[in-house]
């Protein structure tokens, strides 16, 4: 088995390893808003009955109109990561699934993942024993790829790859029987992006899409599939039952169908407080998204060090040693207290 993905977060080792208690440290090491909306009223039954019919059904009629997906009902699931985790069940040794009754042969089971990106989707198919390929851009993408994975906006440069450039790699992809994965986890923040309003006419397309990060309720562990009915229909046999619960869903029926501009703008917000701060100290921004900035810095490992000695997380990256990513302060004391820290470090 492949060794874990070092992700954001880890709050709790950053204190035992620096020091204080994890309520007291600035965690700007995820891409998540951090300015939670409030939950709406959850209906007593949504907790003490297991979820119905009737909630799965407003969540995924909600998500529909939210994402504008057109007759797609996206299939609610316990956070993306638990469908990336069945996306090698799709591609089974050495066949694409088809539809409920057919199996079309390929030659091997290659993938393709657009990097550098979120890792979990390479340690999920390495471990489920396929082959990877890591492409820096799509026309690496071949006709030996049984599924190819892009995300975007990308996590973390934010590269954004346009609608159609996409829509053409995937009709490279369905012409050889394969099939386009494309996580729109941080598109909410630019719905333009999304080839959700497309997917209807995209056969081959899986759409991935998080709630928890734009509405800053990441532990709620909720996103959206959209794709095709019967593939759909896999994930959701694959879950199981009451794969999402009942909170969950209900919150997720009311907030998709809220005003989200204030949303927007708050975000907003708050990645011009963190530029602020972040330029004032004189860093280098090489990319990110209305959720969180990337910087480039040959001194990034000692940056990193210095903020956790002031009790401030941010993610690193092995791969990328001189990469830092900053995820929103969530005030601005926060954005102080960040460009503070930044200008006591030693040059």
């Amino acid at each position: 088995m492949s060794a874990p993905i070092v992700h954001g977060g880890g709050i709790t080792a950053a204190a035992a390893a620096f020091g204080g208690s994890p309520e007291d440290w600035l965690d700007l090491s995820t891409g998540i808003n951090p300015c939670p909306v409030a939950l709406p009223d959850i209906p007593a039954r949504a907790w003490h009955r297991l979820p119905d019919r009737h909630l799965i059904d407003e969540a995924r009629r909600a998500a529909r109109d939210h994402y504008r997906s057109g007759e797609i009902l996206p299939l609610p699931v316990p956070g993306t990561q638990s469908v990336i985790q069945l996306l090698p069940r799709l591609v089974d040794a050495g066949r694409l699934v088809g539809g409920t009754d057919n199996r079309v042969a390929v030659t091997d089971n290659r993938v393709a993942v657009v990097t550098p990106t979120y890792g979990e989707y390479a340690r999920a198919f390495v471990s489920a024993g396929f082959a990877v390929d890591a492409v820096d851009d799509l026309a690496a993408v071949g006709a030996g790829h049984r599924l190819a994975v892009v995300v975007n906006p990308n996590n973390p440069d934010g590269l954004i790859w346009p609608a159609e450039t996409l829509i053409a790699l995937h009709d490279r992809m369905k012409a050889a029987d394969g099939l386009l994965v494309v996580d729109e986890a941080f598109g909410d923040t630019d719905p333009a992006l999304s080839l959700a309003s497309r997917a209807s006419q995209l056969s081959n397309l899986i759409i991935f899409r998080s709630f928890g990060k734009f509405f800053g309720l990441a532990g709620l562990r909720l996103g959206f599939a959209i794709a095709r009915s019967d593939i759909l229909t896999r994930f959701e046999d694959w879950l199981g039952p009451w794969a999402v619960s009942g909170p969950a869903l209900s919150i997720a029926g009311s907030l998709l169908r809220s005003d989200i501009s204030p949303i927007r703008g708050r975000i907003n917000e708050r990645c011009a407080g963190l530029h602020g701060a972040l330029k004032g100290a004189g860093l280098q921004i090489s990319g990110g998204t209305a959720l969180f900035t990337l910087v480039a810095d040959a001194r990034a490992d000692d940056i990193y060090t210095h903020l956790c000695r002031h009790h401030i997380l941010v993610r690193k990256f092995d791969y990328a040693p001189e990469w830092l990513r900053f995820g929103l302060p969530p005030d601005p004391a926060a954005d102080r207290r960040l460009g503070e820290a930044l200008q006591r470090f030693e040059r």
